[in-house]
């Protein structure tokens, strides 16, 4: 039987049962059988996984409609493979129907019994193209977006409410795409040149990013293993990620507050941004989180990252007026970063919102009282709803009237057209970004 298809099956199933996030549980299984896989075969079960994860939905709403029994009735073992191979026939061109469903009905052999492989050979093969390009005729916009980009109706139904029909589509779509690998160059350690040409050595193809101190790589397996990434030359970041610390602006000396610093990544770019020579509080409520912002300080090294075990929703009055900048990236629904975490669609739900945007509100209130007058807050979200981005910051200045928007200002163009006229930036996720929002609060 084929191994790849196994690992993917048994990947999938632990994702469900476990509700674990793709990428944690891909990497695990990988890793688990990297002596018996070849580059090729990480490639293949990678794409099963995340295809999977991505299109569960529209992959469902084709098994409803040949299957007799309920989704519910069917083992989670059962479930996957019929979603594995549908996902195939769909969706992946260079594999013929004909391996998927053969591969399908043997892996129903092992992990069902005799009727269930005939159950999966006879919904496989009755499965076609033309049953994704049906979903396009339903004339109910949010249900024919839900099918076409596999988004649970609920999210379609509230970007509905604050986009025209046009956007929705479209964010729903670019939240399918496969992001591209960027990396952030450690300005301490060597220049974007320098390291360009370190990479095209080790025939990584690289180009520019849209910022600065970024480059897009391409044909990279596993980076993170490369002796450039260990020796701290560069870090795996969104570009996206990293707009935010600059929209902070931190100079030399600064007392800067991180509030929600784990794993670090936006932390030591402003560390980067200072020289390593300005005083930065990173603070998480996780002591394994702490672990990971010291890890990433070290590896790059940097010296000017203090970390500290704390608990931003609750006021400590030793903080008040102490820093120069803050940054507030907070906790979120992260419906901005779907085409990294397609799972998010399927762990959230519409009642998580409001306990969101009470952690996030009781964030800024509290840690608002931290900056020093004169001082610079970034309310950022990795978000795309009203409710958790702009709502939450208008409620905070009704509220709190020694505290304005100051109008965000950038230097990269493509990013303009997202601004706002309240002065704040929100992106939706796009072909080169994902969604974001951010706001940049002084105080008076």
């Amino acid at each position: 039987m084929d191994k790849v298809r196994e690992i993917a099956l048994k990947t999938l199933y632990k994702i469900d049962t476990e509700k674990s996030y793709s990428n944690i549980v891909l990497n695990e299984m990988i890793k688990q059988n990297r002596k018996e896989l070849q580059e090729r075969d990480i490639g293949l079960i990678s794409e099963l996984v995340y295809g999977v994860t991505t299109w569960r939905l529209t992959i469902d709403e084709v098994i409803k409609k040949y299957s007799k029994l309920r989704l519910k009735k069917l083992s989670p073992w059962i479930l996957n493979i019929l979603r594995m191979g549908i996902y195939q026939i769909i969706f992946l061109d260079k594999i013929p129907k004909s391996a998927a469903v053969n591969e399908s009905v043997n892996l129903a052999k092992r992990y069902g019994h005799k009727s269930s492989s005939n159950f999966v050979n006879a919904i496989l093969r009755k499965v076609k193209k033309e049953d994704y390009e049906d979903f396009f005729s339903i004339k109910d916009d949010i249900e024919r977006i839900s099918k076409t980009t596999s988004m649970p109706v609920w999210i379609v139904d509230k970007l509905m409410k604050q986009n025209s029909k046009e956007m929705v589509e479209e964010i729903c779509k670019n939240s399918n795409i496969k992001p591209e690998i960027s990396i952030r160059v450690n300005r301490l350690k060597n220049s974007k040149n320098e390291l360009k040409q370190d990479l095209i050595q080790r025939n990584i193809e690289v180009k520019d990013g849209l910022i600065e101190d970024f480059l897009i790589i391409n044909k990279a397996k596993n980076i993170d293993k490369l002796d450039l990434f260990k020796n701290g030359n560069f870090t795996i970041q969104d570009e996206v990620a990293g707009l935010i610390p600059k929209i902070l602006n931190p100079k030399e000396k600064d007392f800067i507050l991180d509030a929600c610093s784990a794993p670090g990544g936006k932390t030591s770019y402003i560390a980067e941004i200072t020289n390593n020579n300005s005083n930065i509080d990173a603070w998480d409520i996780h002591e394994h989180r702490i672990k990971l912002i010291k890890e990433t300080a070290s590896r790059l090294n940097i010296s000017c990252i203090n970390t500290k075990l704390e608990d931003a929703t609750k006021y400590n009055n030793s903080y008040k007026e102490k820093y120069d900048k803050i940054l507030l990236d907070v906790p979120c629904l992260g419906m901005g970063v779907l085409k990294r975490k397609p799972d998010i669609k399927w762990q959230r739900k519409i009642e998580d919102v409001n306990e969101i945007v009470k952690i996030q509100s009781q964030i800024l209130n509290n840690c608002s009282k931290y900056l020093k007058k004169g001082g610079e807050l970034i309310y950022s979200t990795c978000s795309i709803f009203k409710d958790e981005n702009i709502d939450v910051v208008e409620k905070f200045l009704v509220e709190n009237t020694n505290f304005e928007i100051e109008k965000i200002k950038l230097k990269v163009d493509c990013f303009n057209k997202y601004l706002q006229s309240n002065g704040t930036l929100q992106v939706y996720q796009n072909e080169y970004t994902d969604g974001f929002f951010v706001a940049k609060i002084v105080k008076k």
